[in-house]
């Protein structure tokens, strides 16, 4: 049901009632966020863009959610990824990946976006040692410094030492030019989104200020770039957005597209995510777009409770991502479910071995975790694969179920 800015005490706040509260020290911390967002609220006039909140909320340095030090995957965070489910995943990955890296040859490079706890790689590095497609470096990019050491511990204690000595961590993007692969699980849904609404026609903001002890949303006329932006959409889309509708949109895409492949000369990207090609994204049912928050394990609508202690996402367009990846000088290789991209990269080879498993928990464990990655009301459907190709060949990584026409 969409909102108009009459409206907005309707939507939640901060400080909405809460059966999972934070301990002592969780809420402390994110007392010193929340002090940190009111600083920059009143330090301007008074309101912030949504998107900037959500930057700060997320990766506001030492306090931010991905910056901080608290456990986020696994049963005993907020949220599971792929890779943490096993190697399925990651070894179906490399498949993939294995043609390019051997195209580039000797001095190709992997560039991971967000290394998680390290499991990714883990499996990543071993799966492409036994498929001779070993890259001469393996980047990770990873913002919070917690989860680096926790990658670094986990990669030096379960790879061997010939693997290990592969890995690098960056700051940023790869700072020079550069051969190789970009790979990308569920980034694109944490990165700062604008939030667009439609009033008398016009295009407006979504802000956030201060309300009582905690922070509530409100419109303001959005400038010239967003409002471009959401009027691309509707051209794109054949039809202006209805009084009200509100939603999501990533005007700064191209940029940071451009800003991630930074000197990559040749060599593919692939992104994982949740989300959908621009027609389902906004269609006029979907009216109040698709932000949520997640905390343990649970999901909600009110972005602006507890900051620091909840991821924030927003799902993908895809088609503004092969818009994005093309405009920056790339070829879209292929789009299509997760459960497609896991079958066409050698998901039948692990189901073999799978089938051979004399353990029979371990065997049930590992049938478990395929059965998550691929089944529609799992991830299968729900996450999509799109890869990239400059001066390289994904091969087959995308025959199996290709959707590239509905973008």
């Amino acid at each position: 049901m969409t909102s108009s800015p009459a409206s907005d005490a309707n939507r939640p706040r901060t400080n909405a009632p809460d059966a999972t509260l934070p301990d002592a020290d969780a809420r402390e911390h994110s007392a010193r966020l929340t002090e940190l967002i009111r600083s920059q609220i009143d330090a301007g006039d008074g309101a912030i863009a949504f998107s900037r909140f959500m930057e700060l909320a997320l990766y506001a340095p030492g306090l931010g959610y991905y910056s901080a030090g608290a456990t986020k995957f696994g049963p005993e965070g907020d949220f599971i990824t792929a890779p943490e489910l096993g190697p399925v995943f990651a070894g179906c990955v490399a498949e993939a990946v294995a043609p390019v890296l051997r195209q580039i040859g000797p001095k190709s490079v992997f560039f991971e976006l967000g290394g998680g706890t390290g499991a990714f790689a883990q499996a990543a590095l071993k799966r492409l040692l036994e498929l001779d497609a070993l890259p001469d470096r393996y980047l990770i990019l990873e913002p919070s410094a917690q989860l680096r050491e926790r990658q670094r511990e986990r990669l030096q204690q379960r790879l061997p030492p010939m693997l290990f000595q592969l890995v690098e961590w960056l700051d940023g993007p790869v700072p020079h030019d550069w051969e190789g692969v970009l790979f990308a699980n569920e980034v694109l849904d944490a990165l700062p989104t604008p939030r667009f609404a439609i009033q008398n026609g016009d295009v407006f903001e979504e802000h956030v200020v201060v309300e009582g002890d905690g922070f509530t949303r409100t419109l303001r006329p959005a400038d010239a770039f967003l409002s471009q932006a959401v009027r691309h959409l509707e051209r794109n889309l054949g039809r202006t957005f209805e009084e009200g509708y509100r939603s999501e949109v990533l005007p700064q895409l191209p940029y940071w597209i451009q800003a991630v492949s930074g000197g990559m000369k040749r060599g593919a990207m692939l992104f994982v995510d949740y989300g959908y090609v621009r027609g389902e994204y906004y269609l006029p049912e979907r009216n109040d777009g698709t932000l949520r928050a997640f905390s343990r394990h649970r999901m909600h609508g009110d972005p602006l409770r507890w900051p620091g202690l909840q991821d924030i996402t927003a799902s993908v367009d895809f088609t503004a991502l092969a818009e994005a990846s093309v405009a920056a000088g790339f070829d879209l290789a292929g789009y299509c479910s997760q459960s497609s991209f896991l079958l066409g990269n050698g998901l039948a080879g692990v189901l073999d071995r799978i089938a051979r498993i004399e353990d029979d928990a371990e065997r049930l464990r590992r049938q478990n975790e395929v059965k998550q990655l691929t089944l529609p009301g799992e991830m299968g459907e729900r996450f999509q694969a799109m890869g990239f190709e400059k001066d390289v060949e994904f091969g087959v990584a995308f025959l199996a179920g290709d959707l590239s026409f509905r973008l």
